[in-house]
Formats: C-alpha cells, structure tokens, sequence
C-alpha cells in the first residue's frame, strides 16, 4: 500500500519537475533577447573607440535585466533541483520499504572481500541519498582569502591533572 502511494507521488513529482524544466527553458529563451543586445552593444561600441554615457547607461539597463533574468532562471533551478532530491528520498525509502517487506532476496551473507565494482556500487547508493548542497554565490566562510572565525574552533586547553 506504501508503495503505491508513492509511486503516485513519484509520478505527480516528475510531472512537477517537467514543468519545472520547461519553465527553464522559457526563461532562457526569454532572456536570450537580452543577451544578444548585450553583444551588439559591445560591438557598436569597440567601433567607436570610447564609451559614451548613452551607451554606459544601456548596458548597465541591459546587464540589470540579464541579471534578474539569471536569478529568475536560478530560483527555477533550485526548485528543480529540490524536487529531484524529494524523489530521490522517495526513491530510497521505497527500496528500503521493500527490503524491508522482503521482496528482495537478501538471504545470501555478503562476500568477505569486496571487490572494486561493488565497493564502487555501494558509494553509489549512499550518494543518491545524499542530499545535494547548493550555496549561495561565493566562497564558504572557512575557505579562501578569509580567516576562520574565532568561534568555529573550541576550545583545545589541555589541563593535566596531577597524577
């Protein structure tokens, strides 16, 4: 019964993630236009040898514009990106649920010696239930030209106590 309902949510999540991506795509051809005048901006203004407030004022119009169309296109991604996640946990717990129900012969013990395939196999699995990181832009804190703050590191005073 379990498995049924999920697989319906499985189907209704996939259906999510098509629009999703479609989405996607009219976004990009949306914000095509923009890049092209982006280009044919620059290229108008390398034959005139300067930049002219005219031109300085529709590129910063235009790289605003592209800009927000980016991040437009980003958040759509990122709903993509965590429908994909929710049907991969969905995915997982199905496998487990019918492990668990026995539908899958289990029954053989595991060879002493693995050997890389199926090491690489099992890394495998595990990563699908790995859910994927995406940050912000940037560097992490502890990463980079920026030193580590005082209060991510404790304390490490060793105190002995006599013997």
């Amino acid at each position: 019964m379990a498995l049924v309902s999920a697989d319906s949510r499985i189907a209704e999540l996939l259906t999510e993630l098509h629009q999703l991506i479609k989405q996607t795509q009219e976004e990009r051809s949306r914000s095509e236009h923009n890049l092209v005048n982006i280009q044919k901006t620059h290229e108008r203004m390398q034959t005139e040898n300067k930049i002219s407030p005219y031109y300085r004022t529709k590129l910063r119009g235009l790289y605003t514009t592209a800009k927000a169309d980016a991040e437009a296109e980003c958040n759509i991604l990122r709903k993509a990106l965590d429908k994909i996640a929710e049907i991969k946990s969905l995915l997982e717990e199905r496998r487990i649920a019918a492990k668990i129900a026995g539908l899958y012969n289990d029954s053989e013990p595991p060879r002493k010696t693995m050997r890389r395939g199926v090491l690489m196999t099992l890394l495998q699995q595990s990563a699908m239930t790995l859910p994927l990181w995406i940050g912000k832009p940037g560097p992490p804190h502890s990463a980079g030209p920026f030193q580590p703050l005082g209060t991510m590191w404790p304390n490490l005073e060793i105190k002995w106590l006599p013997g």
